[in-house]
């Protein structure tokens, strides 16, 4: 079982980003890829979870421990696949997820892709007892993208396309691009979140 990766980041598409340790190139999928960037020379740190069924093989990455438990827990919800919690890790505020379980907010809930009203009340009632806070810090390993790696267009494009990946509905999708055209952002990290906080 892997606990954490530590190499270069050579890839980065919508839904996954790939680590390359000693020549091995490992496919990682993770809730949001634009948050690391490619760079031959600084290594960084992934968490890894594994996920074995019958017909597939699959590493999800993390950013810190903490983000891996949370995940870990979301799972253990009935109802709740490896792809329906990241798309709810997606959102970068994680303390208002936690609050939002703690405090059984289920129309909160409800925002993320593929969550209903019994699975949000079934992750409020399973995790409300045992969901721990966030330290939701970001360390200098997780810089976005500068305008010389992307033009805005193209990295809201990216950020459009990690939105679809994560489930979310294409006219949901479209209903918000106009807001983020407005936006005065380069990166499709900051696409990204501006993205996230509209839809939810």
């Amino acid at each position: 079982m892997y606990e954490y990766l530590t190499g270069l980041v050579t890839i980065i598409k919508p839904r996954y980003i790939v680590v390359e340790v000693n020549g091995i190139g490992y496919q990682l999928l993770v809730a949001n890829p634009y948050r690391y960037h490619v760079d031959k020379q600084e290594k960084v740190t992934v968490y890894v979870y594994q996920a074995v069924r019958d017909d597939d093989i699959s590493l999800f990455g993390f950013n810190d421990e903490d983000e891996k438990q949370l995940f870990l827990q979301l799972i253990n919800v009935s109802g709740i696949g490896p792809k329906s919690a990241l798309a709810i890790l997606a959102n970068p505020d994680h303390d208002g997820l936690i609050n939002a379980i703690a405090n059984d907010d289920v129309k909160y809930l409800t925002k993320f892709p593929g969550i209903g009203k019994k699975t949000a009340s079934q992750i409020c009632l399973d995790l409300k007892d045992k969901i721990e806070r966030l330290t939701t810090t970001e360390t200098d390993l997780f810089k976005p993208l500068s305008t010389a790696e992307s033009a805005a267009n193209d990295a809201l494009q990216d950020a459009l396309e990690a939105l679809t990946a994560l489930g979310y509905k294409e006219r949901d999708v479209k209903r918000i691009k106009k807001e983020l055209e407005k936006e005065p952002v380069t990166s499709t990290e900051e696409y990204l979140r501006h993205a996230l906080r509209l839809l939810n």
